[in-house]
């Protein structure tokens, strides 16, 4: 990999630790050149965003993978907060759900989530998956800068 290409920067946002896991190992085996945070609910996703206490020197992330299932502040909360906030809400969120139920997926977009794609749980879709996000959001979609978006 070349030393000019920026890695990809994504916040995971996760409480399962099996799933944190298989979303690191997709990452890596998908090719894409990424540095990935996991966060385990909505709150402390909001401190990382805002960059708050324990997350001061963090990167804005690139991309947002969010499950909607989430302790203390659960991924449709924390979607809504995302999407109100002008200085976060140019940054894609991938809803990453276990559910295929109609009423959740509605909801999703409905909060402005920018995809909605249902967790697969097997490490080759898995990883088909990574690549597809990898193909759409990082090669083909044009993303705004940080200095664009207030980051």
């Amino acid at each position: 990999m070349s030393n000019s290409v920026k890695p990809v920067k994504i916040l995971l946002v996760e409480d399962n630790p099996g799933d944190v896991r298989l979303a690191r190992e997709g990452l890596k085996e998908s090719g894409l050149y990424s540095e990935l945070w996991d966060v385990p609910d909505g709150e402390q996703a909001l401190e990382f965003l805002h960059r708050r206490s324990d997350h001061a020197d963090v990167p804005r992330p690139d991309l947002i993978l969010l499950d909607l299932n989430l302790p203390r502040m659960n991924g449709r909360e924390l979607l809504r907060e995302i999407k109100q906030d002008p200085g976060l809400r140019a940054i894609p969120v991938v809803v990453l759900s276990m559910s295929k139920a109609e009423k959740d997926i509605t909801a999703a977009y409905d909060l402005h989530a920018n995809c909605y794609i249902t967790k697969p749980i097997d490490l080759d879709r898995f990883i088909d998956v990574v690549q597809g996000i990898r193909d759409f959001w990082f090669t083909i979609v044009q993303l705004p800068t940080e200095s664009s978006h207030g980051g």
